[in-house]
């Protein structure tokens, strides 16, 4: 994972009380990371084929944000490679794509997201942010819990209603 990353454009949150949440029916050995202290990762298999990066957050526990896309910016020659494909914005452009690209696996679950190999910064300005639905997901549909950096073309589906545009977000960018 180490000299790779970018700008995360895409998320999505879960509470416990959230239907559509892993933390929803309490603890088993899988969503144990939900659970346990915030600042941490939490990394699942979807579907049995791709790995998910979330972080583990909020006041209660249970809670954490699925890391659903992110604008390539260090290490992308190594992204390509991974991913075997040279499409910049099809290389983080979902979470099992993103995992792949930064060779995320579940060797990272539980670890600090404030350490080696990860480094999450604040950006130097505040972004316009869409909010919108949340993807494949079959429960809890109608929660709003989507963020994306409004008009960017690394999203892993575009927002409704938000023109694509590089001007709002590009001055975000490290």
């Amino acid at each position: 994972m180490e000299g790779v990353g970018g700008l995360i454009v895409e998320t999505e949150a879960y509470t416990a009380d959230d239907p559509a949440s892993h933390a929803f029916r309490g603890p088993t050995p899988r969503n144990a990371p939900m659970f346990g202290p915030v600042g941490r990762a939490y990394v699942y298999r979807s579907h049995g084929l791709h790995w998910c990066l979330n972080v583990v957050c909020g006041a209660e526990p249970g809670g954490a944000v699925l890391i659903r896309a992110l604008q390539p910016v260090h290490g992308i020659e190594i992204m390509a490679e991974r991913r075997g494909l040279a499409d910049l914005r099809a290389l983080c452009s979902g979470p099992g794509k993103l995992c792949q690209a930064l060779a995320v696996t579940h060797a990272h679950n539980t670890l600090t997201l404030d350490r080696a190999p990860f480094a999450l910064a604040a950006p130097s300005k505040t972004p316009t942010v869409a909010v919108g639905p949340r993807i494949g997901i079959s429960k809890g549909v109608e929660t709003p819990w989507r963020f994306g950096l409004a008009g960017s073309p690394y999203l892993s589906r575009p927002f409704p209603g938000i023109a694509k545009s590089a001007t709002d977000w590009e001055g975000s960018r490290r």
